[in-house]
Order: structure tokens, then C-alpha cells, then sequence
């Protein structure tokens, strides 16, 4: 896996797919399938998001263009709402979720000419119709967020009128949640990087001495998803990988073969197959730093001393953290542990990993874990594995599973309760629009059952 995981919006509709008895969409010439106010949808509107979402793979047990054009509709009632409030788009934004949608259907469809041949039209048409769907995407987003924000403000009443209200089964469940904190210890980074590195310019050699790079990366190469394709990696745009990767197979002429390359996933070499403007096809071999049974049994021996000296009163938790962990960021704090999404040094099972929830999971307030193998956290953002690291884990607090209550809970009701305000205030809003909407459906789509009563009142 050498790909940076990160954010793509595919379509401007987060709808999905699944095979759809569309034959009576076939032979249909190209029409207005609906009037709202002023804006107007066409069936190739609805069929261009029917192929965007099945090129993006998703599914759905409904009747895919019935939800597509209800969406749409949707979408155009905020639009109008939108202009009447003269609200305006960030173009930067637009751009690059632009260049982020085009470069993924690139990478999955196997180049321009491809994603050409799929949708149909040249690449300059479709940047102007995704162009202009962000930017309407934008100005919708924008006018839903002003109605859902003008709610007036939940107060301590409006939450205990709530829990009074719902039946106690369908109060929110808070689960389980763990406060910890580690001391940790890394392996010899420095001389497994060494042993790798040395490894790989072996191979380099090899390949440069007449051995085929393809057969090579099937043995030798960690990635296992282009390895059972002796190292190829397909075409693709190479804004989706690590950028010292595609630096390096861009500055590559086809046929010759890199320099060891380092990236977040580990070393490579890389060959470059064949280059379009900004995209490449190359192979890889994969190798990451392979740690011994020595560091891990020399992590160990420190950590079972230090939890020792801790357990027997020689040293506080806190301050051997400062003194001997190597994570940096739970050092600072005596080793004191968070979510690196949230900042919250609560836990529930499902947001550890699973090597310190099998730790910590028969343990009680105030005990130590014994030595465990797990990752740092680097890199969790970006939805990749960490660095080997060895730890104790030491928990702090236990917080049972329970019903929410206004008086342990309060944050977590609070935020129910707003949502709930802000979906009937959307709810209302589109209603009340829909009712004194000029809207006009055509007869192509009266067998859908939409979601929203008011659209089915206006077939």
C-alpha cells in the first residue's frame, strides 16, 4: 500500500447503487425530468450521477435514479434559497475537490481516455459539468447549514424535556470508555532501516544485472496488492500517492529503474512503465523494517523492570513516563493518553488498538499491563498503520457502559437533541418550499416512492 488515504469527494451525491431494471431509460431522448422553480433537471443530470456512483462502487435497496432525482430536487430548493441569500462559493475549494474527484475516477477507470470513453464526453466538458456541480454543491451545502444553524438555542430544559419524552430503551447508550496512559519504547529503528536499505540495493543490483524486476517484486516485494502483479501498480494520477514516490517515478524515464525511495509505508525501488502528462504506470518492490527478537525481548526487560519500580512505590507512573517513554506526545503529559482525532483522553473499545485493548481488557483501575507489542500513532490521521513500538499500559479510569443520563451526560444529550432540532428545522424548511414551489415531475419517474411525502404530492 503505498497511496496517501485521504479524503475523496467521488460525486457530489453520497447516494449508492445496485443493478437497477433501467430499461425504460434506455432509447430515451435526452429531456427535462424536472422543473424546480427555476431550475431544471435533465434525465442526462440524473444518468451522469448514475454512472459516477456506480463507478464509485456503492450500493443501495432502493431504486438508484428515484433517489438521485429526489436529492437533485432537494438540492435545487436550497440552491434557490442560496441565490435569494446572495451566498457565494470558494473557488479554491471547488478546484481541489475538482482535481481530487478527477484524479480518482483517472486512477480507478485507467487514464483520460478511458474516463472519456465511460462517461462519454471529453475531460474539458467534464470539468465544466463538475465544475459547475461543485460549485451548486457548495451554495446547496452553505444554505442547509443557515437553516439548520438558525435553531434557537438548546437549553438545560429542552434536554431534560427530551429524556422525559423518549422512552428509555431509545436514549443514547453510553458505552464503555477507558482512560490510560503508556510508557513506551521504540526497537532499533536506525539499524533495521540500515538491513533494509542494504537489501534493496541487492535487489537494485540484481535487476541491473539482468534479472527481471516483475519476478522479483512477486518474491520480495511487502505490498501485497501490486505484488501478485509482479510489482505493477496500474495507471494513475499521481496525486494519490506518498510525494517522494511520485517525485521520484516522475523524474524516471520508462525502463530505468530508482534509487531507494522512503516513504510513511517504508523503502522502495520503483520502475517507471509509461508516463501520460501527470500519470504513470510503474512497479515497486515494498520492504519495511523487519525489528528482532532481541529488540523486543531487550524492550520488554526495561519496561517489566520499570513496571516493577512503579508497582513497588520506587517511582511514580507519571514521572517514569517523562523520564524513559520515547512517544513524544504522551511524554509531555506523564503519559496520559488521546484520541488524536478528538483530543479525548476517554477511549471507547472500538478506538483502540487491538494489541492495548487485549492489554488492558481484565485489568482494573490502577493496574499495569504486562509488556505489549502495538503501533504508535503516527499516521492515524492519514487511516495507516504506525510504527512498531513496544509499551505498558497503565489504566486510569473506567467508565461503565450506561444509559445517558442529564447528569453524566449532559454533553452527549445535548448534542442529540440539536441534531434532532436541526433535521425538523430542514425538514420544515423543505416542506414549506416544496408546497410553495412551482415543481413540475415527469411521468418517467411516477412509480417513485420518494422519502418526502411532498415530492410524491407533486407527481
Amino acid at each position: 500500500m503505498i497511496m496517501k488515504n485521504s479524503v475523496v469527494i467521488v460525486a457530489g451525491l453520497l447516494l449508492a447503487c445496485l443493478p437497477l431494471s433501467a430499461q425504460k431509460y434506455k432509447g430515451v431522448v435526452d429531456k427535462t425530468v424536472a422543473v424546480v422553480g427555476g431550475e431544471t433537471i435533465l434525465l442526462s443530470d440524473v444518468e451522469a450521477e448514475v454512472q459516477q456512483q456506480r463507478a464509485a462502487g456503492s450500493s443501495s435497496d432502493r431504486d438508484l435514479r428515484c433517489e438521485i432525482l429526489e436529492a437533485m430536487m432537494e438540492s435545487k430548493i436550497f440552491l434557490m434559497q442560496a441565490r435569494i441569500d446572495s451566498l457565494t462559493v470558494g473557488m479554491d475549494m471547488v478546484e481541489n475537490n475538482l482535481s481530487q474527484r478527477i484524479d480518482w475516477f483517472r486512477t480507478q477507470l485507467g487514464g483520460d481516455e478511458e474516463m472519456e470513453k465511460y462517461f462519454g464526453k471529453p475531460l474539458y466538458k467534464l470539468r465544466q459539468e463538475w465544475t459547475k456541480a461543485l460549485e451548486e454543491q457548495s451554495l446547496t451545502e452553505q444554505a442547509r447549514y443557515d437553516v439548520a444553524r438558525k435553531i434557537s438555542e438548546v437549553t438545560p430544559y429542552d434536554v431534560q424535556e427530551y429524556i422525559k419524552a423518549t422512552d428509555p430503551e431509545d436514549l443514547p447508550v453510553v458505552p464503555v470508555k477507558y482512560q490510560l496512559s503508556q510508557i513506551c519504547l521504540y526497537p532499533d529503528r536506525v539499524a533495521a532501516a540500515t538491513a533494509v536499505r542494504e537489501k534493496l540495493l541487492s535487489l537494485r543490483e540484481r535487476i541491473m544485472n539482468g534479472e527481471k524486476f516483475a519476478t522479483l517484486a512477486r518474491i520480495y516485494s511487502e505490498d501485497p496488492g501490486s505484488a501478485r502483479r509482479g510489482g505493477e501498480l496500474g495507471m494513475a494520477s499521481k496525486s494519490i500517492f506518498w510525494p517522494a514516490f511520485s517525485d521520484a517515478a516522475m523524474a524516471l524515464r520508462p525502463g530505468t529503474i530508482s534509487q531507494i525511495v522512503e516513504t510513511p509505508d517504508g523503502f522502495h525501488i520503483i520502475e517507471v512503465i509509461e508516463k501520460k502528462g501527470d500519470m504513470f504506470n510503474a512497479r515497486h518492490i515494498l520492504l519495511k523494517p523487519q525489528y528482532t527478537v532481541e529488540d523486543k525481548e531487550k524492550a520488554f526487560a526495561r519496561l517489566d523492570s520499570l513496571k516493577n519500580a512503579i508497582q513497588n512505590e520506587e517511582i511514580p507512573f507519571e514521572l517514569a513516563a517523562r523520564f524513559y517513554s520515547e512517544d513524544l506526545p504522551t511524554r509531555t503529559n506523564g503519559g496520559q493518553m488521546a484520541d488524536p482525532s478528538t483530543g479525548s483522553s476517554y477511549f471507547e473499545i472500538d478506538q483502540l488498538k487491538p494489541a492495548d485493548y487485549a492489554a488492558i481488557k481484565d485489568l482494573e483501575p490502577g493496574q499495569i499491563s504486562e509488556p505489549v507489542e502495538s503501533q504508535d500513532n503516527e499516521g492515524y490521521l492519514q487511516g495507516r498503520q504506525g510504527n512498531l513500538i513496544y509499551k505498558i499500559i497503565r489504566v486510569d479510569k473506567i467508565l461503565p457502559a450506561h444509559t445517558a443520563t442529564f447528569e453524566n451526560d449532559y454533553n452527549q444529550i445535548l448534542e442529540t437533541v440539536q441534531m434532532l432540532k436541526q433535521k425538523e428545522a430542514v425538514d420544515a424548511f423543505l416542506d414549506k418550499k416544496v408546497k410553495s414551489t412551482y415543481i413540475v415531475i415527469d411521468p418517467l419517474f411516477a412509480e417513485c416512492d420518494f422519502s418526502r411525502e411532498a415530492w410524491n404530492a407533486r407527481k
